[in-house]
């Protein structure tokens, strides 16, 4: 793997993709690379070649998509059109602000019915995190059948997204993503009157400034409102 390869590819992709989706692709790549020659021994006799093209930079301003007028209730009576587990993992989204693979990953044995919480074991920051269960979550929860092998859901994540993608579509409802529902679930844990630290807990963001984007439309959306 070469630098002029990487830098053709870079190019390539931009032509169909926005740069955001570029860059986490190329540094997704270069962490790879990073265990390849740190952990396996595999030399790179000429370094990490994506430190030597240059990385699309990323977007100041972040999507802000959320569920607009009565996107929920038609996303959601189509998705139980549809079948299947989607319905329930939309539902789950919306409430705990998961990421899709930690709802792919979750098991019932870190659920905690009594505490009405969801531990998620080595997230994407790399750390166990707990998180609060609504009402609405436990309700869910609570109708789901078990499965044998522990997991909660059994659906793949690029199924997920598959099917999401399917019934958006159905319905009429435009650039919508799955990632846009944990959007939508940390702007409610601020609605709700939550601070930015515990919704940091709650959500696993690492990085303040981009909860504080959030955090900020609230506040001038509540000054708005009074």
């Amino acid at each position: 793997m070469r630098s002029d390869l990487l830098a053709e590819y870079r190019d390539l992709r931009l032509k169909t993709v926005k740069n955001d989706t570029v860059r986490k692709d190329l540094l997704r790549i270069r962490r790879i690379l990073v265990v390849v020659s740190k952990e396996w021994g595999i030399y790179l006799p000429h370094g990490n070649p994506v430190d030597m093209i240059t990385v699309p930079a990323q977007s100041k301003r972040g999507r802000d998509r959320r569920l607009e007028g009565d996107e929920e209730q038609r996303l959601l009576l189509e998705a139980k059109e549809y079948g299947g587990e989607i319905a329930s993992i939309i539902i789950i989204a919306i409430e705990t602000g998961m990421r899709r693979g930690e709802i792919v990953a979750l098991r019932w044995e870190n659920i905690n019915r009594i505490k009405r919480t969801a531990k998620l074991l080595d997230t994407k920051n790399g750390e166990d995190r707990t998180i609060p269960l609504s009402k609405r979550a436990l309700k869910l929860l609570d109708s789901l059948p078990h499965n044998i092998n522990g997991k909660v859901f059994s659906m793949r994540g690029d199924s997920i997204t598959r099917a999401f993608e399917r019934c958006c579509k159905r319905v009429n409802i435009e650039d919508l993503r799955f990632h846009d529902l944990r959007h939508e679930a940390t702007s409610r844990f601020f609605e709700m009157g939550f601070n930015i630290m515990e919704v940091s807990s709650i959500t696993g963001h690492k990085d303040l400034a981009m909860l504080k984007r959030y955090w900020t439309s609230q506040i001038l959306l509540d000054t708005f409102n009074s």
